[in-house]
C-alpha cells in the first residue's frame, strides 16, 4: 500500500463511546483536505478501547503518523493507553484553549477527546486548532524532552 507522507496524514480511532463523533470528525477532516487513516471502531457496538488505540499510538510512536485524534466516552482510557508509548504525547482536552496549549507548550501529537461530554462542533473546533497550531519550542523544548518513558 502506497501511503502519503506523515505530514499529509491524520489518524483517527475510537471505541463505541466515540464512534459517532469519529465519523463526524472524519468527514470534517476529509473536507478540510487531509488524508484520514481510520483505525476503527466501525460501529457503535461495545468494544475495548485498547484494541483500537494501541495500533494508532504505535504508528504515531513510530512516526508513520505525525498527528492523531482518539476518542472514547471520557477520553481518559484512550489517552492513558496512547501515553504508554515513549514518543506519544496524548493530551485529553475539553476546550479549544487546552487543545491549543497542548500543541504550543507540550508538543502533543495525539488529541484525546471525551466523546460523551463535548459537542461535535466543539470537538471539531478543538481538532482544527490542534492541527493548525505549532509547537512554540524555546523554554518548552527542554521540558518536553524530559517527558520520555521511564524504564
Amino acid at each position: 500500500m502506497n501511503m502519503p507522507s506523515s505530514e499529509q496524514l491524520i489518524g483517527i480511532a475510537c471505541d463505541h463511546g466515540g464512534y459517532e463523533m469519529k465519523e463526524f470528525l472524519k468527514a470534517k477532516l476529509i473536507e478540510f483536505g487531509l488524508k484520514v487513516v481510520d483505525y476503527g471502531t466501525n460501529s457503535p457496538e461495545s468494544v475495548d478501547y485498547p484494541d483500537f488505540i494501541h495500533p494508532i499510538a504505535r504508528d504515531v510512536n513510530d512516526t508513520k503518523l505525525k498527528t492523531a485524534v482518539i476518542i472514547c466516552g471520557s477520553g481518559n482510557g484512550a489517552q492513558m493507553t496512547a501515553n504508554k508509548y515513549g514518543n506519544v504525547r496524548a493530551a485529553l482536552c475539553w476546550n479549544v484553549e487546552l487543545a491549543s496549549l497542548a500543541r504550543q507548550h507540550n508538543d502533543a501529537n495525539i488529541l484525546a477527546l471525551p466523546g460523551r461530554f463535548v459537542s461535535f462542533e466543539l470537538a471539531w473546533s478543538m481538532v482544527k486548532v490542534f492541527i493548525e497550531t505549532n509547537f512554540e519550542g524555546g523554554r518548552h523544548s527542554g521540558r518536553v524532552s524530559k517527558i520520555g518513558r521511564i524504564q
